[in-house]
């Protein structure tokens, strides 16, 4: 082999790492970025996209911990961590307040995925053959009995395990709707508690649930043909009402990127990445769908974002484009 096409190779491969003649460093060289996600593990695919996409600026990212979410805004308040891809900017925004808000976190000036909906839903033949549409209605012990799963007399509703936020609201809509001594909030492991849900909806059981978007429950037990959203009254929450109407209890939400604050002003290529990003709820929610059947591994959930970066490579290089036209001070 000549020296000439030595000389090439190496050359080739300098640039590959961005490390050739001219080339400017990439911004994350020497830092270390710190991921966190509560416990819920379909929240790895979107926190692992945003840390592929930090790794091609240069970071080196560790890999993800897992804390709840209010103890993992603190800790990235704090500089104990870095980053999380999964805050709700409506359900925590107690959270972000209690942790010192713009003073301790920066929090992305886009939306990561738009159009997160969340509510109480029952199985829609339950539903028509009793005239349910509001939540109010299991007031009536009749009514509730219907989704008494252990016998007391008292509805059993899937719930939102304490400490995710969800769970506020929903002790919040109990106590508005006088539901108290009709309804038990059944909380644990939300997976294993939706896992027994379904299976009483295939069993021809009645179900009563709360869920939200992006989740893969919704792929399963699909709003409109299998379930339906309960209702509530306007005048128990008006600040919920849509402008159609209709009023689940929630408003919906959206999913944003948080990060420390300081690390956020000394890395403005890594803002600038954290404000552009955009992830399609549907694309989460059918992957979250592989990971409830079975697809739920950390080399499972890599392959998915791996995947999916192939599938959307223009848009992905679109990102670190434009993050790497930042410059410090801007």
């Amino acid at each position: 082999m000549t020296k000439t096409w030595i000389h090439r190779i190496a050359l080739v491969g300098l640039l590959a790492m961005g490390l050739g003649a001219g080339a400017e460093p990439l911004p994350g060289q020497g830092i270390t970025v710190q991921p966190l996600k509560s416990s819920l593990a379909e929240e790895a695919f979107q926190t692992l996209l945003v840390s592929r996409a930090l790794t091609r600026l240069g970071y080196t990212v560790l890999p993800m911990k897992d804390l709840e979410p209010a103890t993992e805004h603190l800790a990235i308040a704090n500089g104990d961590a870095t980053f999380t891809a999964s805050h709700w900017q409506r359900l925590h925004a107690d959270f972000y307040r209690h942790s010192g808000g713009d003073a301790k976190l920066y929090r992305a000036a886009g939306a990561y995925a738009e159009g997160a909906v969340q509510g109480f839903l029952i199985d829609r033949k339950t539903a028509e053959q009793y005239g349910i549409t509001h939540l109010d209605q299991l007031k009536n012990p009749d009514i509730a009995r219907l989704f008494d799963s252990d016998g007391d007399g008292r509805a059993d509703l899937t719930g939102c395990n304490p400490g995710w936020g969800c769970e506020l609201a929903i002790e919040h809509h109990l106590d508005a709707q006088g539901l108290r001594e009709q309804v038990t909030h059944r909380q644990g492991s939300y997976a294993a508690l939706m896992a027994d849900a379904i299976a009483r909806f295939r069993q021809g059981q009645p179900v009563l649930y709360y869920t939200w978007t992006p989740y893969w429950v919704s792929a399963v037990l699909r709003p409109g043909t299998d379930v339906v959203w309960l209702q509530l009254s306007s005048e128990a929450a008006p600040d919920t009402q849509l402008p159609n109407g209709r009023n689940y209890g929630f408003q919906p939400d959206r999913q944003q990127i948080v990060a420390n604050r300081a690390f956020a002003e000394r890395n403005p290529a890594a803002a600038r990445l954290f404000d552009v990003m955009r992830l399609p709820i549907t694309d989460i929610n059918a992957q979250n769908l592989r990971m409830s059947q079975g697809q739920n591994s950390q080399r499972d959930i890599e392959r998915h974002t791996d995947g999916w970066i192939r599938a959307h490579q223009a848009l992905f290089d679109g990102w670190i484009a434009q993050a790497l036209q930042v410059t410090p001070g801007h």
